[in-house]
Order: structure tokens, then C-alpha cells, then sequence
């Protein structure tokens, strides 16, 4: 067919169907949706929070103990001005202890009514994870810890739920002290 021809109805047809083939936008590709997380270390385990719920890391010092309150509530450190109450998380999940040094780190986590930092022993840095490397946490896992976890991943990270634990009742104390 000379280009300067007039197609016939075939050709046109077959021209149409061309254009419509490839006019059509692509079937996307199923992507591998994934999260920001901040892993630190506590004990001897890696754990991670969503970096999205992580307003700020700051290293612990001068932390201010406070007295009748529960062992996990170590105290109070000033940051910018702001007394936040310091969480800490072996404590809490009943995990082995080793002491605070100057090396450990404050995770500062808030919502709508409440900030508080978490005590960490190492931060190891932010790094994507993926949706689908998040399993469910196992059937077995029991106690107090299993209503904060995410999940875990094949590597043994255990990701944490920052709304579970910025909700527990635990963390308001409305007790008096009578002198």
C-alpha cells in the first residue's frame, strides 16, 4: 500500500484496532507496598515502630526519676522545654535488663492527648520494609506484649503498634500521695 493511499475499510479497521490497543493505559503492576520503620534494640531483641509515628529521637539525659509511680515509668526528661514521661519498654514487656547508660536514646511518640518518649538501648536506623515481610504475630505469643505487636518478620523483627501502646490505661496515673 502506498502511504499517500487512501486505506481501505480492512486496513482502517486494522489501524483502528492498533490505535486502541495502544491507547490503552497499561494494567498496572502489583506493587510491593511498603513502610517506613525506625528499628531499635532492646535487650537482646530488634523491634520496630512505624517511622511516621516517631516524632523525634533524642539521647536520654538527665532523667528525673518519679517517685509512686510503676517500675516502667523510669521518669521525666526535658526536652525543648516540654517534660515528657520516659516508658521503659524492657519494663513494660517484662524483658531482661541491662541498665541505663548515656548511650541509650528517648523515642518520642504522641497523639491527640498524650507524649511520651520510649527508652531504647540502640537506635539501628530507618529503613523501608515491606507489607508482605509483616506477618502476623504468632498464636503463641502470649501475655501482655501480643496486644502491641504489628507483627514480626522472617528476621526476627518484632514491629510495634505506637497507637496500642501511646493507649494503654497503664500510662495514666492518677494517684495521690498523701505526705
Amino acid at each position: 500500500m502506498n502511504p499517500l493511499e487512501k486505506p481501505d475499510a480492512a486496513a482502517r479497521a486494522v489501524l483502528r484496532t492498533r490505535a486502541q490497543q495502544l491507547a490503552r493505559v497499561p494494567a498496572s503492576q502489583p506493587t510491593d507496598a511498603t513502610v517506613d520503620v525506625l528499628e531499635f534494640g532492646l535487650a537482646s531483641e530488634r523491634y520496630a515502630l512505624l517511622a511516621s509515628k516517631v516524632h523525634d529521637v533524642q539521647p536520654l539525659r538527665e532523667l528525673t526519676p518519679l517517685p509512686c509511680t510503676p517500675p516502667f515509668l523510669r521518669g521525666l526528661v526535658n526536652i525543648r522545654g516540654r517534660l515528657v514521661p520516659v516508658i521503659d519498654l524492657k519494663k513494660f514487656f517484662e524483658l531482661p535488663e541491662r541498665g541505663i547508660t548515656d548511650l541509650h536514646r528517648v523515642l518520642l511518640l504522641r497523639n491527640a492527648e498524650v507524649e511520651i518518649g520510649l527508652l531504647a538501648d540502640t537506635i539501628e536506623g530507618v529503613f523501608a520494609l515491606g507489607t508482605h515481610d509483616i506477618q502476623p504475630p504468632p498464636a503463641t505469643l502470649a501475655g501482655i506484649a501480643a496486644e502491641y505487636i504489628t507483627g514480626v518478620t522472617a528476621e526476627r523483627l518484632v514491629v510495634l503498634d505506637a497507637d496500642a501502646i501511646l493507649g494503654d490505661p497503664r500510662l495514666v496515673i492518677e494517684e495521690e500521695v498523701i505526705s
